[in-house]
């Protein structure tokens, strides 16, 4: 079996986040992880030869970076293709992803990666490759590359994948039709009774869950209160120039809206690739109410507007970086006497 593998810049020995522009470039045999793997994939297996791909380049230039890979492929007619794993980093996991859906759907040869469930690839592209559950820390790699090494085979001699629970693959959300001992109805009462009695059980239809965020009071009138505006719309000034991402944003900006009545469409532009955002560009208070605001200003119905607005790109976000942006800006919004904040989204 001859195995082709993608990597990152870190990953690939080509170095840190100062290295993520690099284009992609092939290199013979295993690199970085992929030793380790080439030593744990069956016997006659080997991997033939790694690309390495910067993830700013490869998230930035798609069309350029899937041409690549299938090229490559098919010049190692190769049969399997593994990227990663890419344990929480978000744009190495949507790479990934995107290059394992391109190789299958153009090269037609069976594709495995690997992320934790938080990653954003894991969203868009679980329905269409199989993502095996990486959980968040590097320090598990040998046992994340035996499961990506026992799936790659089994996919790439045609024989039955089992389900996640076995496979250690994360969930596609698909049904399937299996033979088993017990009906519906009996598995079910098992499971009542089990919950009744306070026992462990394991529900056939996974629940996601959320940590309940608690309503805060408000202790001001609402005439009185200083209201902030935040958004995850991607609004910057002109130039962006706290360097917003169209994608995966690390970062968000606060800007002076102080003695401005309303934005204005040349003072402004959109920092995001996730939506059509024509209509924002046209007039920036349709996503920062700041027009709006004022009005209720004048008339008395808010105290006062604050002086500036938060912004970062709420598309595609670990959830996790998601939380560490929210919390800074809550920090900074209270250091300012913020009373209340209006969220804006698209």
């Amino acid at each position: 079996m001859k195995v082709v593998h993608y990597l990152n810049q870190f990953f690939g020995g080509v170095g840190g986040e100062e290295f993520a522009d690099t284009p992609p470039n092939f290199l013979e045999g295993p690199v970085g992880p992929g030793n380790l793997l080439n030593q744990i994939l069956p016997e006659g297996s080997q991997i033939v030869g790694t690309i390495v791909c910067g993830d700013n380049y490869a998230v930035e230039n798609q069309q350029d970076i899937v041409s690549f890979v299938n090229a490559k492929v098919k010049e190692a007619r190769a049969d399997l293709f593994v990227a990663g794993p890419c344990f929480n980093a978000g744009r190495y996991g949507m790479s990934a992803g995107a290059v394992c859906e391109a190789v299958k759907s153009e090269s037609d040869i069976p594709v495995v990666t690997a992320m934790s469930e938080e990653n954003p690839g894991v969203d868009v592209y679980r329905g269409e490759v199989l993502i095996v559950d990486s959980g968040s820390s590097p320090a598990n790699m040998r046992d994340v590359l035996v499961r990506i090494a026992k799936l790659g085979a089994k996919l790439a001699n045609d024989e039955t994948v089992g389900p996640p629970s076995t496979e250690g693959y994360i969930p596609q959300g698909f049904l399937r039709t299996e033979f088993v001992e017990k009906t519906a109805a009996q598995r079910l009462a098992e499971m009542l009774m089990a919950k009744l009695n306070g026992e462990s059980f394991e529900p056939e239809i996974p629940v996601t869950t959320f940590e309940p965020i608690p309503v805060p009071l408000m202790t001001t009138e609402i005439a009185k209160a200083k209201i902030a505006l935040v958004t995850d719309g991607g609004l910057v000034p002109r130039s962006n120039p706290d360097n917003l991402p169209r994608a995966f944003s690390r970062v968000w900006g606060a800007y002076s809206i102080d003695e401005r009545p309303k934005l204005l469409e040349e003072d402004f532009e959109v920092a995001h690739g996730g939506y059509d955002n024509a209509h924002v560009q046209q007039d920036p208070n349709r996503l920062v109410p700041v027009d709006v605001m004022r009005e209720m200003e004048r008339s008395g119905a808010i105290g006062s507007l604050h002086e500036e607005f938060l912004s970062t790109t709420g598309n595609s976000n670990p959830l996790e970086n998601s939380r560490r942006i929210g919390r800074e800006m809550a920090q900074r919004l209270k250091e300012a006497g913020v009373d209340a904040v209006i969220l804006t989204s698209t």
